[in-house]
C-alpha cells in the first residue's frame, strides 16, 4: 500500500514575521509513502529526476537516501509516537520546489512525509500532533504550518512542543513576484550571520512593524504595508548574503504599486509584493541588477495557495 501527498511552497518571515509568518505558494513538492512487502528490504529513498534542470539534478543528488533523510526522520517520529518502528518503508521524492533557495523546500518534504505515514497507518495522530512532529523535524514553525494548512498563518512553537497558530486572508490584489536567483543559501549558513542578542531597539522596532504589518493585511492597507515590511532581526545580517537584494529594495522603494521587498525566507529568493499592474517594471529591475551582477534567476508571479497539503488519489 502507498499514499502520495502534495505539497506547497513557502515564503517565510515577509520581513518582521521572523520565526513566525509563513505564505503557501503554488510550487509543489509529491512524497509518496509506501509500505513494502518484502521482509528486510530496510529503508528506501528515491528522489524524481525527471527535470531538464542541470543544476536541480545535481542538488536533488546530494539529498540522503537512507536513515538521514529528513522526511524518514520525521516519518519516524510518527511511528515512534504510535509505537511502531518504520523498518520496511519506500520514500518517493518528486520534487519542483527549488532546493536551498528560501522556499520551504526541505518543510514541504517533512509535511508530505508525516501527512503519507499518517494515512499509511490509519491516521492516529490528529492536527496538533502533525503540527508538532513537523515543527520539531524542521525547527521552527513557520515553513511547515502554511505547508500543512495553506494561506498566510502566523505560529508559535510552545515550550511544551505544541504549536499555536492563526490564518490570516491575504489579499486578493497584492501580488506576490517570486524571484529565484541561480546560487543556493544553506539555512545553517544565513542563520549563521545573525547575532544572538539584538539591541532592545530593534526588538521594539520589529515588535512595532508586526503589529502593523498583521493590521494592513487583515484591513488591506496598502499605505500602512509599505512601512511595515520593514525588519531590523534579520535581513540587516543576511542581505549581504543575497547580492543585489539592497540595490533591487531601494530601486522599487519609490515605484508606484510596490509595497515592498523582502528575503524569502533564509534566502536567497527575493519576494515583491505588489497591487496593480506594473509587473513588468518589477521584472526589469530585478534582471538588470542581477545581470549586472551576473547572476541568473527565474521570476514568477504567483497566487497564493490556500489550501496547503493535499493526497494525491
Amino acid at each position: 500500500m502507498k499514499v502520495s501527498y502534495k505539497v506547497p511552497a513557502t515564503t517565510a518571515n515577509l520581513g518582521p514575521g521572523f520565526d513566525c509568518l509563513g505564505l503557501a505558494l503554488p510550487i509543489y513538492n509529491i512524497i509518496t509513502i509506501e509500505e513494502t512487502v518484502m521482509p528486510s528490504t530496510g529503508i528506501e529513498v528515491n528522489v524524481m529526476k525527471d527535470f531538464e534542470n542541470a543544476e536541480l539534478i545535481e542538488e536533488l543528488d546530494s539529498i540522503p537516501n537512507d536513515k538521514d533523510n529528513i522526511v524518514y526522520k520525521a516519518v519516524e517520529m510518527l511511528y515512534n509516537l504510535v509505537g511502531q518502528d518504520p523498518s520496511e518503508i519506500k520514500i518517493n521524492i518528486k520534487s519542483s520546489i527549488p532546493i536551498a533557495k528560501g522556499l520551504g523546500s526541505s518543510a514541504a518534504v517533512i509535511v508530505g512525509g508525516l501527512m503519507a505515514a499518517n494515512d499509511l497507518l490509519g491516521n492516529p495522530a490528529d492536527e496538533a500532533a502533525l503540527l508538532s512532529i513537523a515543527t520539531e523535524a524542521e525547527g521552527h514553525p513557520d515553513n511547515v504550518v502554511p505547508a500543512i494548512l495553506g494561506g498566510l498563518v502566523m505560529s508559535s512553537m510552545e515550550d511544551d512542543g505544541s504549536v499555536i497558530y492563526r490564518r490570516l486572508d491575504w489579499p486578493e490584489d497584492w501580488h506576490i513576484t517570486v524571484c529565484i536567483p541561480d546560487f543556493e543559501l544553506a539555512t545553517n549558513i544565513s542563520r549563521s550571520v545573525l547575532p544572538e542578542k539584538v539591541p532592545m531597539e530593534d526588538a521594539k522596532f520589529n515588535a512595532r512593524r508586526l503589529a502593523m504589518l498583521v493590521h494592513a493585511i487583515d484591513t488591506v492597507d496598502a499605505k500602512l504595508m509599505k512601512s511595515a515590511l520593514e525588519d531590523r532581526l534579520h535581513q540587516p545580517y543576511r542581505e549581504k548574503l543575497v547580492p543585489g537584494f539592497k540595490e533591487i529594495k531601494e530601486a522599487l522603494k519609490h515605484e508606484e504599486n510596490v509595497l515592498g521587498t523582502v528575503i524569502s525566507g533564509a534566502g536567497p529568493s527575493i519576494v515583491i509584493i505588489s497591487q496593480k499592474n506594473n509587473i513588468e517594471k518589477i521584472y526589469q529591475t530585478v534582471k538588470e541588477v542581477w545581470d549586472n551582477l551576473n547572476v541568473h534567476c527565474d521570476i514568477r508571479t504567483l497566487t497564493v495557495e490556500k489550501c496547503g497539503a493535499s493526497k494525491v488519489e
